[in-house]
């Protein structure tokens, strides 16, 4: 028996956020890009033999993108979406860093001291004395 896509994964649209740099105006933006998750079904088809289950199990969930460029928030230039994978397996996702832990993570390896947060000046006395109401 043939089996079909459609009988082996159920299809989900999400959007997901990219960090993508215009290469006209070279400026870095967040921008959301479609994709559509494929997840495996519980269980094979009804009618699959030996071999279609077979494959049925070594199948796993993944991610297909729907767009290819986007506009640019700044210039408005369209641009290609600078990127290889426009399908990605869901289990490769699962450890992958957000920016901020990768940022520390590369500058704890430089040997770059940790930034120290800039102290805010205190507030002159006058907006931080009680106000005793109407007199």
């Amino acid at each position: 028996m043939a089996l079909d896509e459609s009988a082996l994964f159920n299809k989900k649209p999400e959007t997901r956020s990219g960090r993508y740099q215009c290469p006209r105006c070279r400026r870095t933006g967040d921008y959301g890009i479609r994709w559509v998750r494929h997840s495996k079904r519980a269980k094979p088809p009804a009618g699959a033999d030996r071999a279609d289950r077979a494959k049925f199990d070594k199948l796993r969930d993944y991610l297909l993108r729907l767009d290819d460029d986007v506009t640019c928030k700044t210039c408005g230039k369209k641009f290609e979406i600078p990127s290889q994978h426009s399908l990605v397996f869901v289990d490769q996702l699962g450890g992958l860093p957000d920016a901020e832990a990768l940022e520390r993570e590369i500058s704890e390896a430089a040997g770059d001291p940790e930034p120290i947060p800039e102290k805010k000046p205190e507030l002159p006395a006058r907006f931080t004395r009680k106000i005793g109401g109407w007199k």
